[in-house]
């Protein structure tokens, strides 16, 4: 556990640089351009090369040295913000810039998550799954108290690239931290080497394919992040376009989601295992609609930050009980490939979700909330009109749309019978499992 714990740190000085990177660029892309399509452009051109990358990251995974993934990713990662920084530094940053080293990041980005996910069942013991995942939500939630707030008070002062220079330095730290460490190597019994590209590839199909319940638990979380990610792209303009670009509260905002989410983990790290898993799961995804839905409602700060913290308190619970079943259930040796399997399906409702939330934004809601547009007189007491009124209008109907899939979920039995399923299957043992 303290190998784990070790990474686990240097992971999260990281994380907290690229959040801040990441926080900066939605700021100086929103106020080049004032496109919610623009902005949802820059994630996915991330999204894509991520996608691509996920039908061969599993085997790559599973046959190389998950510590030099991990290496190589922060590596990249650091160079190409370099670049950025320079480009910034001579005025010649254009958001196409923003496409091609998103795209190069996002590959090394998958390689080195995936190696993390798949290193911790070589790293923990098996009791110690839950509270491992739970801590994985602070690479997300922690970092995110702290980045906002920084990147908002710094970026009127620093610009862009000092932003940047501060992520170079915490990939530095992650980078290092993993030098001086050991992470072992699962023998797998299903060796890549052996097998054709095809079948190393459909091994996670082949896996999942005998198993209903665990199919149908990818897909109740994939609907739950495509309706969420649509949602998440318009969050920054809705608080940009209803505080007239205020970057101190979008990352105050931000931190409030931080903070929610660290509070979330701490008490799942604390706890540590759960008996049961997927009931919580699906109350984590009903809180979190309720509270999101309050916040599109609302239009002040003071209602913003509370619900947001509230919100965020649930995804640690979701991303924690959901990513240990899967460490539970799938053998080690074959989690590489399984997992980049959970993965491609992420990035693919992401990748939709990103590529309608923008123009659905620009050319629909917005046109539709203007003063003398169709839906004003109904909803623009409610909402708001203009543009406000229009994102606010698409992030409310998503914030719903989170409660509704928790519903529909606590009505499918087959999520229930993932808890009785034996652990660390392999694939050959799941041939026994076809007829569960």
């Amino acid at each position: 556990m303290r190998t784990f714990i070790i990474i686990w740190f240097g992971q999260l000085v990281s994380a907290i640089g690229s959040q801040m990177t990441n926080f900066a660029v939605r700021v100086w892309v929103w106020q080049l351009t004032e496109s919610a399509t623009a902005l949802t452009l820059v994630g996915l051109a991330m999204l894509i090369p991520r996608i691509v990358t996920s039908l061969y990251a599993g085997i790559v995974v599973d046959r190389y040295s998950r510590k030099a993934l991990m290496m190589v990713g922060d590596g990249v990662a650091a160079v190409s913000t370099i670049l950025l920084a320079m480009l910034h530094l001579n005025g010649v940053l254009e958001i196409w810039h923003l496409y091609i080293t998103g795209a190069i990041n996002s590959c090394f980005a998958q390689l080195q998550n995936l190696a993390y996910s798949s290193a911790i069942a070589t790293l923990v013991p098996k009791d110690q799954y839950t509270r491992a995942t739970s801590m994985g939500s602070f690479f997300h939630y922690g970092s995110a108290i702290i980045a906002p707030a920084l990147a908002g008070a710094l970026y009127p002062i620093i610009n862009l690239a000092g932003i940047f220079s501060i992520d170079v330095a915490t990939f530095l730290v992650g980078f290092i931290t993993l030098a001086f460490l050991k992470i072992p190597q699962v023998e797998t019994t299903h060796q890549p080497t052996n097998d054709s590209l095809k079948e190393q590839f459909s091994l996670g199909f082949r896996y999942l394919r005998q198993v209903p319940s665990l199919t149908t638990l990818l897909l109740t979380t994939s609907a739950f992040w495509l309706i969420h990610d649509l949602g998440g792209a318009i969050l920054s303009p809705l608080i940009l376009a209803r505080t007239d670009n205020n970057t101190q509260i979008l990352g105050q905002i931000f931190s409030a989601a931080g903070i929610g989410g660290v509070l979330g983990g701490t008490i799942l790290s604390i706890k540590g295992s759960l008996k049961k898993r997927i009931q919580p799961l699906l109350l984590g995804m009903m809180g979190a609609g309720i509270a999101k839905t309050i916040l599109g409602l609302a239009t002040t700060p003071f209602i913003w930050i509370p619900v947001q913290f509230m919100s965020s308190l649930n995804f640690p619970l979701i991303a924690s009980t959901n990513g240990s079943i899967w460490l539970d259930k799938v053998a080690p040796e074959i989690q590489g490939r399984v997992f980049a399997l959970r993965k491609l399906s992420r990035q693919l409702v992401s990748a939709i979700a990103l590529g309608v939330a923008g123009p659905l934004t620009d050319y629909v809601f917005i046109p539709a909330m203007q003063p003398n547009g169709i839906l004003a007189p109904l909803l623009g007491n409610l909402l708001g009109t203009g543009d406000e009124g229009g994102i606010a209008l698409l992030y409310v109907m998503t914030s719903v749309g989170l409660l509704i899939v928790g519903l529909i979920g606590m009505s499918r039995p087959l999520l229930n019978q993932v808890e009785s399923l034996p652990s660390h299957i392999t694939l050959k043992e799941k041939e026994s499992l076809t007829n569960q």
